[in-house]
């Protein structure tokens, strides 16, 4: 009997999350930070999520793990960790998945570790509330253990101290200890190295890429250094004003860079965009109650035209596994791109 053909599965991913919304009560109204959101993550692949300040990125973080706290809500969309939406589930259940399947790494070590617990028990609280451990002895050699792990000096005796005596680093450190105790699948470092000199911010990198290799962990990187999302990221997701606007490989993002956004975030850091003088983006971030109708960047776009102001732009595909949410890859609107400093439809430049 001939054997079947076997065909190679693609695993799905280990978190989908479709058309996220997370809206913010301002008065009689309720004003979007995060506006239909839409990615995936795979195990073992870094997705860096990029954007300005007030673009919606640490909502996005605190939504996915559902701790968006009031006036804020999430309104619509799902979230599928392993398949299970975590937007149907029941606080107790959302509680084990909180650690133990999924980690945030908090944006300010210093608010995130409570001053007045030695940074080893704030490590065992978490194993021994996802019941890791035995006992408390247990606890203990396995917070030191961790220490290590994430490269603090001296872990026995560390263990033992307070947040206030750490230097910034070490704080870092320890937060990603708590974040890696229960051995998530998928781990969201919020801003991991704000704060931190460049000789530090570049050994936390370091870290969390080699811990990504030894557990084989999937991370959502949420930064607004592109520097970082080059040393780190393998796809990247940039959004504005709580639209994710482009998403591509990391690779895509810094060659062929679509959205005129994404174009200004590059040539507004050193080496970002080859070939081009270094500049700032005119304007700011709209806060949440002042979003123009329309694309939301059009009010900052060198580029923009009708329909920019009137209509949102659909997500157009650019390329392979890469998007733009811009009307200027529209064939529709070919003519009116021809102009002078237009960069056209599919530029590259």
């Amino acid at each position: 009997m001939r054997a079947q053909p076997t065909h190679p599965t693609v695993e799905p991913p280990l978190l989908e999350v479709e058309h996220l919304s997370t809206a913010f009560r301002l008065g009689q109204t309720d004003a979007l930070a995060v506006n239909h959101v839409s990615f995936e993550i795979r195990t073992g692949e870094t997705l860096a999520l990029v954007g300005e300040s007030g673009s919606g990125k640490s909502v996005t973080a605190f939504s996915i793990m559902r701790l968006v706290q009031p006036p804020g809500r999430i309104v619509g969309g799902r979230i599928l960790f392993r398949g299970r939406d975590l937007l149907a589930l029941p606080e107790r259940e959302m509680r084990t998945i909180r650690g133990a399947g999924i980690s945030l790494i908090f944006q300010e070590p210093m608010s995130a570790l409570n001053p007045v617990f030695t940074v080893g028990s704030q490590i065992a609280e978490t194993l021994q509330v996802h019941g890791r451990v035995r006992s408390r002895r247990d606890a203990r050699q396995r917070a030191i253990e961790l220490l290590a792990a994430v490269s603090v000096p001296q872990p026995e005796r560390r263990v033992d101290e307070y947040p206030h005596q750490l230097s910034g680093g070490l704080r870092q450190r320890v937060l990603i200890a708590v974040a890696i105790a229960c051995r998530p699948a998928l781990l969201i470092a919020d801003e991991p190295t704000t704060a931190l000199d460049a000789t530090i911010q570049a050994q936390i990198l370091e870290l969390l890429r080699e811990l990504k290799a030894t557990f084989n962990l999937a991370l959502l990187l949420i930064t607004h250094d592109l520097g970082v999302v080059a040393e780190t990221a393998d796809r990247v997701a940039v959004m504005y004003a709580g639209r994710i606007v482009e998403e591509a490989s990391v690779r895509e993002i810094f060659r062929h860079p679509k959205h005129p956004y994404t174009q200004g975030l590059l040539a507004s850091i050193p080496g970002g965009h080859p070939g081009s003088r270094l500049r700032a983006i005119d304007g700011g971030v709209p806060s949440l109650g002042t979003i123009p109708q329309g694309c939301a960047f059009a009010p900052r776009c060198p580029y923009r035209f009708e329909p920019c102001p009137t209509e949102v732009p659909p997500p157009y595909v650019v390329g392979v596994e890469h998007r733009a949410r811009c009307y200027l890859q529209d064939p529709a609107y070919a003519p009116a791109l021809s102009g002078p400093g237009r960069p056209g439809r599919h530029s590259k430049s």
